[in-house]
């Protein structure tokens, strides 16, 4: 299967953000673009220490994001491939755009309570 980004459906799109996405396989396939400083915190309201639930794999094409866990957080930079276990908060700075991939079941669980939060 292959799929190019000019056929992703975009499933968030806000001044901040925009977020297209598809599910190949298990695995949900997703490229982010950050217009505006993002925080993500602020939709994880609700999950279980109000923190993403979700594993993610992914490259950072451009800008960085600080991923902030309980006890520590990490700088992510362009050019990093990464892998982010449950219990996240990501923080992306402007102009930073992601490819990523996360279990479907996993995310779709977690993007419930985002889309509510939204």
């Amino acid at each position: 299967m292959r799929i190019s980004k000019k056929r992703l459906p975009t499933t968030i799109e806000s001044d901040a953000m925009v977020i297209q996405e598809a599910v190949c396989g298990n695995m949900n396939v997703g490229y982010g673009t950050y217009n505006e400083p993002t925080d993500i915190g602020p939709l994880l309201k609700g999950l279980p220490d109000d923190r993403c639930q979700s594993s993610h794999w992914g490259y950072v094409l451009k800008g960085s994001m600080v991923i902030k866990y309980k006890d520590n957080e990490e700088i992510v930079n362009a050019g990093d491939i990464y892998y982010l276990p449950p219990g996240h908060i990501a923080v992306m700075e402007a102009g930073t755009e992601i490819i990523e991939f996360s279990p479907e079941d996993e995310y779709s669980k977690t993007m419930e309570v985002v889309e509510q939060n939204l």
